[in-house]
């Protein structure tokens, strides 16, 4: 290989690029790479030979090849960039990840957040670079413009407005970007750019590398404060224009302006407290063809003063040189350092588009369900061999049983895309249970995908009814239909009693629900919220009459104590006197809640107890004792050299009884998190000295 010698004069090999695709954008970044300090272009690839040899005959690149699996099965190519259409980038960039490639893909990183997870998560896995290619971001100007914010050039940062669109001048079915299966429209081409320059701007003006949008959750759902219209074009279906406007923290509101049918200028505009910022070529700074090295210019204009005009050179190096540049440069950290995007940047740029794509009604071919058919990378869902997943038996089922319980409440309907990749990711773990329920409003996502994934019967599906006070055998059994037929299986694993009507004799539930065990419903079955007196009462009746009692039990059960419970009618076995009865029976466990709804993150602070969108999580966990407790995590898990979160989850799995814990993640990252308190085990000393219980840590 070539090489070229640093400003020290030392000599360094060229990386060696690969291109996935042959199209406008590729020709682009081949031309920037060609003025590269730091790489050369090796090969290309296309899906005609034909196309890559007159692309590689044009840059020069010694190899081409019909197949992107050819080029990726190259020793000689070291890093691709993916220049391929939206709806395929998070599939090949996985692809690119487990052959060991460093990736640059073009934005969006995927069609929605839920790839771009994926696709993160196998550049983590096989420790390879990956960065989003907002070339803008690479540039200095950029840099200054965040610099500027955290000075407070302009005093406190209120509005953003960020505009980027262009005229395609008529419909053009062979564009992708006028293609909703390929996921083009106008929030995917260029309102990406809007929506991540609004929330560098955010981010650094509340001393940050990004924000993102405010996000409330009610225990069930986030919700994205975006608020938006567009216009969708009925015959290709796809966004032409639209306007949103976002909420970041610090009350500081944008409007993101986009289409591919419309002209309007590409201007940023801040406005503050004692001035604004005009940034009049953000997108294409020092590029000839949008003004030269006279694009890269900020104008600050503060109250009483002449505007301050800050021009950002860049040696004459285009765009895509700098960007190529700085992959070379940072492939040791396999993130390149903010303001280019960072992996957390791309997920909560994926958000805001997912946000601002479900306000204006637009769903792409490829998230509907009968694409969906297999995992993002295109290859059927299995188990790694070398899983972490520690299992446990419940009496009456025959499969053994995770200790980390997948929750599922976070899949809403139409989040199908969403259970794709974050139960998919937990069954390649070793994950096999799933706890669904009647309140939940997930059931048919749930379903969908069991249906798709292909391996009901490897899997443990907890499905819970009755949450009502008025509910009976005739509403458990209506109940139990409704949920097979949501989830599209004609059994359910384990079905647990979501809550108890004192007011029945516990022998009325006996019957009924070994009626179901007999006709082959259910496999086993027990309550949730159920007390040790009821079930107590329900296994002396099922015992008296030669019937089947209950295999276990699902309390809330977690480091944490709470004021009141989240929701009526819940119960928690906390408590000494709860634990020393599920130790003495080993009456299987499963934990809710079994990480206090995140308080041990430490993503909570004592001062945020008037805050609108953590009002059931301060009136459940907020209290002197649990912000004692969450310090002593905080301090245990420093010496361990875990994470608090894991320590708070160590503690449920590590009691003397049988025990589960329901996790409840909402990202990959977040599952990956929970697996290594399977491996913690905590003392009894060190348990009580977490729950308070001695004051010395023994």
């Amino acid at each position: 290989m070539t090489d070229n010698a640093d400003q020290t004069g030392n000599h360094q090999e060229l990386l060696a690029w690969g291109i996935l695709g042959t199209g406008n954008i590729a020709h682009t970044f081949a031309r920037g790479l060609a003025q590269s300090e730091t790489g050369r272009l090796y090969a290309v690839a296309s899906r005609t030979a034909e196309k890559a040899a007159e692309f590689a005959d044009e840059f020069g690149a010694p190899a081409s090849y019909g197949s992107y699996e050819d080029l990726l099965a190259d020793p000689d190519v070291k890093a691709v960039y993916i220049s391929l259409p939206n709806h395929l980038h998070a599939q090949w960039t996985i692809r690119c990840a487990e052959a060991g490639k460093h990736i640059l893909c073009e934005k969006p990183l995927a069609s929605n957040r839920a790839e771009a997870m994926t696709a993160i998560e196998a550049a983590r896995e096989h420790d390879v670079f990956l960065m989003e290619a907002f070339m803008y971001r690479c540039h200095p100007q950029i840099a200054r413009l965040a610099e500027l914010l955290r000075e407070g050039a302009i005093g406190k940062v209120r509005l953003i407005q960020a505009h980027f669109a262009f005229n395609m001048q008529g419909l053009r079915p062979e564009n992708v970007r006028q293609q909703n299966y390929s996921s083009g429209g106008g929030i995917m081409d260029v309102g990406c750019y809007t929506a991540s320059i609004a929330r560098l701007v955010a981010g650094a003006a509340n001393g940050l590398p990004f924000a993102n949008p405010v996000v409330a959750y009610d225990g069930y759902r986030s919700q994205v404060d975006l608020k938006a219209h567009g216009y969708i074009n009925p015959d290709n279906r796809v966004d032409e224009w639209t306007i949103a406007t976002v909420r970041f923290p610090g009350d500081i509101i944008a409007s993101l302006t986009n289409g591919i049918q419309v002209r309007i200028d590409s201007a940023l505009r801040i406005w503050g407290s004692d001035g604004h910022i005009i940034v009049p070529n953000p997108w294409f700074p020092g590029d000839p063809r949008h003004g030269g090295d006279e694009g890269a210019r900020i104008i600050v204009n503060r109250a009483d003063a002449e505007p301050e005009e800050i021009t950002v050179p860049t040696g004459g190096q285009s765009l895509y040189a700098i960007e190529a540049d700085m992959v070379a440069r940072h492939l040791a950290d396999r993130q390149a350092p903010s303001p280019c995007m960072t992996w957390d940047d791309s997920l909560g740029n994926m958000l805001t588009l997912d946000a601002w794509r479900k306000e204006i009604g637009l769903v792409f071919d490829t998230e509907k369900p009968e694409a969906l058919a297999l995992p993002t990378v295109g290859r059927p869902l299995a188990r790694r061999d070398d899983h972490p997943m520690v299992y446990c038996e419940i009496p009456g089922l025959e499969k053994p049983v995770s200790k980390l319980i997948m929750g599922t409440m976070v899949f809403q309907p139409g989040e199908l895309r969403l259970a794709r990749a974050l139960l998919d990711h937990y069954v390649t773990l070793g994950g096999n249970t799933l706890d669904t329920a009647h309140v939940y409003r997930s059931e048919e996502t749930v379903g969908q995908w069991l249906k798709l994934c292909g391996i009901r019967d490897e899997l443990v599906v907890i499905a819970k009814g009755m949450r009502n006070p008025e509910d009976d055998a005739e509403t458990l059994t209506q109940q139990l239909y409704e949920s097979l037929y949501k989830l599209q299986t004609d059994y359910v694993d384990l079905y647990l009693m979501h809550a108890d009507n004192t007011d029945l004799p516990a022998g009325e539930f006996v019957e009924c629900l070994n009626e179901h065990l007999r006709a082959g419903r259910i496999r086993a079955y027990g309550g949730s919220n159920w007390s040790i007196e009821r079930i107590e009462e329900a296994n002396a009746y099922a015992h008296a009459h030669g019937l089947v009692g209950f295999s276990a039990s699902s309390p809330n059960l977690a480091l944490a104590r709470w004021n009141e419970p989240m929701w009526p009618r819940c119960i928690s076995a906390s408590d000494p006197e709860s634990l020393a009865w599920y130790e003495r029976t080993q009456m299987p466990l499963l934990a809710w809640s079994s990480q206090a709804t995140g308080f041990f993150t430490g993503r909570y602070r004592a001062e945020d107890h008037d805050a609108p969108a953590l009002a059931n999580i301060v009136r459940t966990w907020f209290n002197e004792d649990n912000f004692r407790r969450l310090e002593r995590v905080q301090q245990l898990a420093e010496s361990k050299g875990v994470t608090p979160a894991q320590i708070a989850l160590a503690y449920v799995l590590s009691l003397p009884i049988r025990g589960f814990a329901l996790i409840g993640p909402q990202t990959i990252s977040e599952i990956n998190e929970a697996l290594p308190a399977l491996r913690i085990y905590l003392t009894e000393g060190e348990r009580r000295w977490l729950n308070l219980e001695s004051q010395e840590l023994s």
